[in-house]
C-alpha cells in the first residue's frame, strides 16, 4: 500500500510558478516511482490572492493548508509570507548550504575554500523586527518609519533547542550570531548558552553578527551550524548562494513545533526573467527533498537530490549558473526533463 500526502502548492508570483510546477513535475514522477501517493491542491497567496480574493494570505488559503502534510511555496515580492509563516507559528527556519562538487568552480571563492562546505543555517522566523511594532510617525524633526525588534527570551530558548539538537547530530559545533554591543537587552548569546547545559557537546560560540557575514566569506569551512534571529539569519544565509555558486540553488523548510512545514526556495521572485523560461528550479527541487526528508521518505530525498547531481555533473546549467568554462545551457522545462530521465 503507498504512503498518501497531502500537499498544497501555492505558486506566488514572478518565477514562483515555474519553479513549483517544474518541482511538481518532478515530484509526480519520483512518487510513482517510489510508491507514494501525493493529492496536490493549489492556492493562492501575494499578488494574486490580492487579485483575486482581496487578501495577500486570504482564509481561504490557510483554510486549504490545514491538515495537509506540507505547503510548497513559490516566491511573493512583499505580501503574504509574513502572515502565512506566523499563522502557522512556523518559527524554525532551515537553510542548508552545501557545494555541488561540480559547481565548486562558480563560486566566489577558491574551490579548495568551499571543497566539501556544508553549513546548516537555523533562523528563528516569526518574531524579530520582522514582526514588532512598525509604522509611520511625525515628530519635530520631520517624518519617520519606525521597525522594532522585538523577542521574548521563550522565542530564544526554543529556537536555541532546536539549533543545538541540529548541531548535536552534525559535527557538534554551534555559532551564534548577535549584535549584542550595539542591541544589549536582547540575550541571544546568554540565553543559548543556558539551554546549552543539556548539550555538553556541542561547543557554542558567539559571534558579532558583522564578523561573522567576514568569516564566512574568509573562512567558510570553519563552520557547521549558524543560529541567527530574523533579519541576521535572512541577510546571512544568502552570503551561502555567493559561497557555491547561485542564489538559485538555495532552499529552505519552516517548521512549526509539530513538524508542520513550508518549502521553499530562498530566492525572490526575479520578474526580471519571470515567464522567459530560465528561471533555475534546483532551490525549489532542494526543498522538495527537505520535504520528503521531514516525512520520513528518505530513499526518495536521496534520489532527488543524486538526479540534481548528476545532471550538474553532466555539464548543464541554468543562467543563473554562468560556467566558467564549457557546459550547457538549458532552461527551466529542458532542465526539469533531464532530472526525471537522470531519476
Amino acid at each position: 500500500m503507498s504512503r498518501q500526502y497531502r500537499l498544497v502548492a501555492l505558486p506566488g508570483e514572478g518565477i514562483g510558478p515555474e519553479v513549483v510546477q517544474a518541482s511538481l513535475d518532478v515530484l509526480r514522477y519520483l512518487a510513482e516511482a517510489e510508491n507514494i501517493s501525493i493529492k496536490i491542491d493549489h492556492g493562492l497567496i501575494g499578488e494574486p490572492a490580492l487579485d483575486t480574493l482581496g487578501s495577500y494570505f486570504p482564509t481561504q488559503t490557510a483554510q486549504l493548508c490545514q491538515g495537509a502534510d506540507g505547503i510548497l511555496l513559490g516566491a511573493v515580492t512583499k505580501g503574504g509570507i509574513l502572515e502565512l509563516r506566523q499563522h502557522f507559528d512556523f518559527f524554525v527556519n532551515l537553510r542548508p548550504v552545501r557545494v555541488f562538487q561540480s559547481l565548486i568552480d562558480r563560486s566566489c571563492l577558491q574551490p579548495d575554500k568551499v571543497n566539501g562546505l556544508d553549513i546548516l543555517f537555523v533562523r528563528e522566523l516569526v518574531s524579530g523586527i520582522y514582526f514588532g511594532p512598525s509604522g509611520r510617525a511625525e515628530d519635530e524633526s520631520g517624518a519617520y518609519g519606525y521597525h522594532t525588534m522585538h523577542y521574548h527570551d521563550w522565542e530564544i530558548r526554543r529556537i536555541a533547542q532546536v539549533a543545538l539538537k541540529h548541531a548535536q547530530a552534525r559535527q557538534c559545533q554551534l555559532t551564534v550570531a548577535h549584535k549584542e554591543n550595539a542591541l544589549p537587552h536582547i540575550h541571544w548569546s546568554r540565553i543559548v548558552q543556558e539551554e546549552a547545559t543539556s548539550f555538553p557537546n556541542v561547543m557554542v560560540e558567539a559571534m558579532l553578527v558583522d564578523n561573522l557575514a567576514m568569516q564566512l566569506v574568509r573562512n567558510p569551512l570553519a563552520f557547521d551550524v549558524i543560529l541567527a534571529g530574523n533579519l541576521f539569519g535572512d541577510i546571512l544565509s544568502d552570503i551561502g548562494g555567493a559561497l557555491i555558486g547561485s542564489i538559485g540553488l538555495l532552499a529552505s523548510a519552516s517548521l512549526n513545533a509539530d513538524g508542520f512545514g513550508l518549502y521553499e526556495a530562498i530566492h525572490g521572485t526575479a520578474p526580471d526573467i519571470a515567464g522567459k523560461g530560465i528561471a533555475n528550479p534546483l532551490g525549489t527541487l532542494g526543498a522538495v527533498a527537505l520535504m520528503l526528508q521531514q516525512w520520513g521518505e528518505a530513499n526518495a530525498a536521496k534520489k532527488l537530490i543524486e538526479a540534481q547531481e548528476k545532471v550538474l555533473a553532466q555539464g548543464y546549467y541554468t543562467a543563473d549558473l554562468k560556467p566558467q568554462s564549457g557546459g550547457i545551457l538549458v532552461g527551466t522545462a529542458a532542465l526539469t526533463d533531464l532530472l526525471i530521465q537522470a531519476l
